[in-house]
């Protein structure tokens, strides 16, 4: 892990620890919503972040909402608090784990159907816990096809692949943030499932993260380009053959391994202005700091946190501005999906404070 901001960060963190009970509650939050919304998104789902929030911790959303996209979301954080859990445990990874974690994600099986040319219409099983049964590969924004491993080769792939980690993990030649980037690549170069290969690897990632001490990173969807280019500079310098990429090294992933540090850098160094900086005008929204020039934002935003049903007269008074400087804040706020209002009666904050 040669990355002296990483190094630092870290001290930092670790200079923090033990966290206090409400600051571990807030960083959960904030993690659950923000992980969920974007690992999925990367994928994706349509729900915007404040459904999101809405959908996990109220079990409601507003607005126009895919239903297959809701249902999905709530298996993504049935999914990610098994996961919590499982890396709370002493026990080693297994294959196991991993196929009930994908069964949990996808839910059941379901059938994916293809128009081919000429009028033919063909069809094809995703199976939810199971190995695929159909090669699978993608086509990279550059356009040329890039294969994963084989049906027949998984399952073997997949043996090693955990054998590895769990060898890796007890001889700790590697750290477990390098040991958390290494299994995701390997593990995305197998493609062990036919559908929700990258949302498992965001997880076990995680989890071995969990499993160390170390927080728990979110991958942005408004960085997804860059993350799947990450990839592809890594593949490059691997290789095309399945195996190699399973069986992948550090130096040969250095694109993804350097992108990923910064990642994690960038993810710990903004887990300790959240819980550090006291301002009443910098607030956090979908991992990003945002700074309001004027003290007007948090007036607004704390007496719709405090009076959700606030009529636009109630602000005017309260907030002490024009009705037409008002209209203007408030359009703003909405249009960057810090607040909604639930049928022009009750306002939802969902952009984040730093000063509870």
């Amino acid at each position: 892990m040669e990355n002296k901001k990483l190094q630092s960060v870290l001290e930092n963190w670790q200079k923090m620890q033990p966290l206090s009970e409400q600051d571990r509650k807030k960083l959960s939050k904030r993690f659950t919503i923000d992980f969920n919304y974007n690992s999925n998104h990367i994928e994706g789902n349509t729900l915007t972040y404040g459904q999101t929030e809405l959908l996990l911790l109220f079990g409601k959303v507003i607005g126009e909402a895919d239903f297959r996209d809701c249902e999905e979301m709530k298996a993504s954080n049935v999914g990610l608090q098994m996961m919590i859990l499982e890396s709370s445990e002493k026990q080693v990874l297994t294959q196991n784990f991993i196929r009930t974690l994908h069964r949990t994600l996808l839910r059941e099986d379901y059938t994916v159907y293809r128009n081919l040319p000429g009028g033919i219409q063909t069809s094809y099983i995703i199976h939810a816990g199971q190995y695929k049964t159909r090669p699978n590969s993608v086509i990279t924004r550059y356009g040329d096809r890039f294969d994963y491993a084989s049906p027949e080769e998984t399952p073997a792939l997949m043996t090693d692949l955990i054998d590895w980690y769990n060898k890796e993990e007890q001889e700790g030649n590697l750290s477990p943030i390098d040991l958390a980037i290494l299994f995701h690549y390997r593990y995305i170069r197998i493609h062990p499932f036919e559908d929700g290969n990258g949302r498992i690897a965001r997880l076990l990632m995680n989890y071995i993260l969990s499993r160390h001490g170390y927080p728990m990173i979110v991958v942005r969807s408004r960085l997804k380009y860059d993350y799947l280019e990450a990839l592809h500079r890594a593949d490059l310098n691997v290789g095309s053959a399945p195996i190699d990429g399973a069986n992948a090294s550090l130096k040969s992933i250095r694109p993804f391994h350097k992108y990923m540090l910064d990642i994690i850098t960038k993810e710990i160094g903004n887990d300790i202005l959240f819980l550090t900086e006291h301002d009443e005008n910098i607030w956090w929204y979908d991992g990003e700091r945002v700074v309001f020039r004027t003290s007007t934002y948090n007036k607004i935003l704390r007496t719709m946190q405090i009076e959700p049903k606030a009529t636009l007269s109630y602000l005017q008074g309260e907030v002490g501005i024009n009705r037409s400087a008002l209209q203007k804040m408030l359009s703003s706020l909405q249009d960057k999906g810090y607040i909604s209002r639930d049928d022009n009666v009750s306002w939802r904050v969902f952009i984040t404070p730093s000063i509870y």
